[in-house]
Order: C-alpha cells, then sequence, then structure tokens
C-alpha cells in the first residue's frame, strides 16, 4: 500500500486540505513566519491564523507599540492595553482583593486571553472580562490542552500488551506515530498500526527461539 506523503505546505490549496495532517507547532510557526504573519503564538492560535489566511484574511505579525503612560486608577472597567496589565504582582493583589481568592493565580485560560487580547489589538477588553474567564463565564479564549496527540499515542502504545514484544517501545512507538501524523487518518494509536507498519517495526522485536 502506497503511503501518502504530507505535502509541502506551498502546494496545499486549502485550510480543509491543509487540516487533514498533523503539524508541530514548530511547524506552524515558521510558515506564518514566513508569510509573514503572526507566529508567536499557541498552536491552537497559529491554526486560526492559517485558516483565516487560506480565507484571504492576513493577521500580520504584532508591531503595536506599547503605550507608557498607562491608566494611574485601575477599576475593573479599565482596558488591559491601557493599563500596563501583566501577570506580576501588582495585578496578582488586585484580582486578589477583587475575587477575594489569596494567593490568587492566574490560570492557563487567562494567559490565552491575554494573548488574543494582544494578538487582536483588543482594546476594549477589560479587567471584568478577565474575571469573568477566571470564573469560567467566558468563552472569549479558551487554553488548547488538545496538542498533545504524541503523549497520549505513546500512553496508549505502552499500555497495549503488545508493545512488550519490542526492545526499544519509544522508537517503535516514534516509527508508527510519524505513519499517523503524515497521514490522514486519526491521529489516535491502534493495534491494527502494528499489522499494518510491521516491516517498519519488526526489527526491533524479540526474537524467539
Amino acid at each position: 500500500m502506497l503511503k501518502e506523503n504530507r505535502p509541502d505546505f506551498s502546494n496545499i490549496k486549502s485550510f480543509e486540505e491543509f487540516n487533514k495532517y498533523y503539524w508541530y507547532r514548530e511547524e506552524l510557526s515558521q510558515i506564518c513566519k514566513s508569510l509573514g504573519l503572526e507566529y508567536r503564538c499557541t498552536k491552537k492560535e497559529l491554526n486560526y491564523i492559517i485558516e483565516q489566511y487560506f480565507k484571504g484574511n492576513r493577521i500580520e505579525k504584532s508591531t503595536r507599540k506599547v503605550n507608557k503612560k498607562h491608566a494611574e486608577v485601575i477599576s475593573l472597567n479599565t482596558p488591559l492595553l491601557e493599563c500596563g496589565f501583566s501577570f506580576n504582582q501588582k495585578f496578582r493583589d488586585y484580582f486578589s482583593a477583587v475575587t477575594g481568592v489569596s494567593p490568587f493565580k492566574f490560570n492557563a485560560d487567562m494567559a490565552t486571553a491575554w494573548r488574543k487580547v494582544k494578538r487582536d489589538n483588543d482594546i476594549n477588553f477589560t479587567i471584568q472580562d478577565m474575571i469573568k474567564i477566571y470564573y469560567g463565564e467566558s468563552d472569549y479564549a479558551k487554553y488548547d490542552n488538545s496538542a498533545c496527540q504524541w503523549n497520549q499515542f505513546l500512553k496508549d502504545f505502552c499500555a497495549d500488551e503488545s508493545s512488550n514484544n519490542y526492545s526499544n517501545k519509544l522508537k517503535v512507538a516514534a516509527i508508527l506515530w510519524k505513519e499517523v501524523r503524515d497521514s490522514k487518518n486519526e491521529k489516535i494509536y491502534s493495534q491494527q498500526l502494528l499489522n499494518e507498519y510491521k516491516y517498519k517495526v519488526e526489527e526491533f522485536e524479540y526474537k524467539t527461539s
């Protein structure tokens, strides 16, 4: 059976075609950088930027200069981009006072929201909006924890008793993962892969006399 290789990005004509293949975050970042698009963000955001690119919308690299004259008084209605917002002790103390949570810790959704605010230059996003993110009352931005497909693939492979037949589990899993990653198939482990690509991993099998 002929293996279907992943084409170069330059030969891909639509986001639908692009989305059939697995791309590492570093690859997406390099693609966006080469196109002059924003490339310093999460894998989910990079996918969104590339999707927009195929639709004819360019989300270009941010060159916004930070306003040094930040708002002196911070209130719930203060836009994040106007108050010098940062995940520092000053704002940790402020959020602690507002929420009554001490010590206050910014969560992953808040970090994702802040990246989106900066990326989109969203001057309307306020402290109050960030607090809604903290309480899970807003879908403005969500942390993407789906970028761990390889880790799950490896975990599932090692949980399969068949993996005990191989001397180098990590190497075998990596070989199978490469086949799955570059195919249009779902990016998950199944025992069928060991049969399908037996010729590629048999050198790692324990030999039985």
